[in-house]
């Protein structure tokens, strides 16, 4: 009986996916509603995401307007986006809040390009734990005679195409996103 790999690559694909909404913030320069991400503002008692207090504009590539439902929150978003340091002050005009993203010097984009690659190897890292537990769970299903040699030859095989498929991905991602951050 060879091992279903399907609930490791369910937590394989599951880490690619937090990976990937932790690139979201991270910009060099562009207006990104992405930068907002995990931002909350107090709604009648209620922590809420921006994003569903707030419609976000991007207006131009610099540029992000955010237009409140409710124009009570207007102060209270301001004040969460400065208490969330996303690198941008946001400017209340009353009415909205303009937040202006400054173009990014070299240094700082090649040092976002090192947090990036950092993130990558952090997910890689996670990848190769899920490995590792499948690979446990192999050895131990051979050694209840679960499983014949073979068939653990093959299990252990199929695990590490696995892992490789996805840490190719993690690649594919760094690089993608290090080429955008370059990108002026």
């Amino acid at each position: 009986m060879k091992l279903d790999n399907t609930p490791y690559e369910n937590k394989m694909k599951k880490s690619i996916s937090i990976f990937e909404e932790a690139l979201l913030p991270i910009s060099a320069g562009r207006a990104n509603p992405g930068v907002l991400n995990g931002v909350t503002v107090d709604y009648y008692g209620v922590p809420t995401a921006i994003n569903q207090a707030a419609s976000i504009k991007v207006t131009d590539a610099r540029t992000m307007v955010i237009t409140p439902y409710d124009a009570s929150l207007l102060k209270g978003i301001e004040k969460a986006i400065l208490i969330a340091d996303v690198g941008v002050v946001p400017q209340n005009d009353g009415k909205v809040i303009r937040m202006v993203f400054p173009q990014a010097t070299e240094e700082r984009r090649k040092q976002l390009c090192k947090e990036v690659a950092k993130m990558g190897e952090d997910c890689k890292v996670n990848l190769r734990n899920i490995r590792r537990d499948a690979n446990d769970k192999i050895r131990d299903m051979k050694k209840n005679s679960e499983m014949t040699e073979d068939e653990q030859k093959a299990s252990e095989k199929s695990t590490q195409e696995l892992t490789d498929k996805y840490i190719k991905d993690v690649d594919a991602i760094v690089t993608r996103k290090q080429k955008e951050l370059m990108t002026i």
